[in-house]
């Protein structure tokens, strides 16, 4: 198997990474009451140190009461919180990585009863002077991130939470200029985020967005059934400043639409002409729901995403669980010691190893 294509430099804009491969963002909830303690900043400097080329924090919130649903989710605002993190991407820079903090609000999704008392905040019933300070507090993560010499940011607008409950119409049933009947209309809220941020940042700031059909709520769910709806979604998008899309899909290999192979990040790059990263299942052989019930061990055959690498269908590739139960997964692949790595098990959840 020949994995060079995965070595390739990347660049756009100021960030210039070392190889195509992304460490994928993963929620470890282990930053006692949102700080980051040295324990977070060691796990990742050990992955920056084993040929990582770019590493997505896992998610971080923003200043919200609702923003989290487990207390010891990251914050990425407030002193204590931001030094924390300031203690990570040097640790990071130190071992010759590039990082980007993954900046979150959770919406209405409550995953354990550990936060109980905080109200949560909904695309269909949020007050519109809370839709405007939520943009606002994006915008102010965001600067913060640039401002602690991060690399580039990712906005989380996947997998059901708030922004993705604006596109959905299943959770976004506003009558005012934050609805609609198309995907296009209820873009509008995360449109207003991506504006704010690129304004906060500044024009040669790399943002990354993530982004996905599925949702934690309905596996099955599709914002866009068709190329042409897609292209409503996405180029306004990329109209207002997302430089990356990050396109999620359970199972990378999977075709987005009838008549073709292209898969989700595939098609985002056909659409808009942007870089995009795939992730979806990456190095192991199980989907992420078995794989989380302990069933998914590492798959060493990477030959199809080889081949749409190679194609140029996508520019980066994200890897998640593979690189959760071993950090020096990506030297051991560059290197051809595959035999080596680790089998990924839901063990490593519960570890920052």
């Amino acid at each position: 198997m020949n994995v060079d294509v995965l070595f390739n430099p990347f660049s756009y804009k100021k960030l210039l990474l070392k190889n195509r491969i992304v460490m994928a963002p993963m929620t470890r909830a282990q930053s006692a009451a949102g700080i980051p303690t040295d324990e977070i900043a060691q796990y990742y400097a050990r992955r920056a140190g084993a040929d990582v080329g770019l590493i997505l924090s896992e998610g971080t919130v923003i200043d919200r009461p609702a923003s989290k649903n487990m207390l010891n989710i990251p914050d990425f605002y407030g002193t204590e919180a931001l030094q924390g993190w300031k203690t990570v991407i040097d640790g990071v820079h130190e071992q010759g990585g590039k990082m980007a903090p993954q900046i979150w609000h959770v919406g209405d999704t409550r995953s354990s009863e550990e936060y109980p008392t905080v109200p949560m905040e909904a695309a269909a019933t949020m007050r519109l002077e809370d839709i405007q300070d939520t943009i606002a507090k994006f915008a102010a993560s965001a600067k913060a991130a640039r401002d602690l010499g991060f690399d580039a940011l990712e906005i989380h607008g996947a997998h059901g939470y708030l922004i993705d409950q604006f596109f959905w119409e299943v959770t976004n049933t506003r009558s005012d200029e934050y609805g609609g009947k198309t995907i296009k209309e209820r873009s509008r809220f995360a449109i207003d985020v991506v504006k704010a941020i690129r304004k906060a940042v500044g024009e040669d700031f790399t943002i990354i967005m993530r982004l996905s059909q599925w949702k934690q709520q309905d596996y099955t769910s599709r914002l866009a059934g068709s190329p042409t709806e897609m292209e409503d979604w996405l180029l306004p998008l990329k109209e207002a400043g997302v430089d990356i899309f990050h396109c999620s899909q359970r199972r990378f290999w999977e075709p987005e639409f009838d008549g073709s192979d292209l898969n989700f990040a595939g098609w985002a790059k056909k659409i808009t002409g942007q870089p995009t990263i795939t992730v979806g299942s990456v190095g192991l052989q199980a989907d992420f729901m078995s794989s989380f019930a302990g069933q998914g061990s590492v798959k060493t055959d990477l030959n199809e995403l080889i081949r749409r690498l190679e194609r140029e269908d996508f520019d980066l590739v994200a890897v998640g669980r593979a690189l959760l139960s071993d950090y020096a997964w990506v030297t051991k692949v560059k290197e051809g010691r595959t035999a080596e790595i680790a089998d990924f098990s839901a063990d490593s959840l519960a570890v920052l190893y």
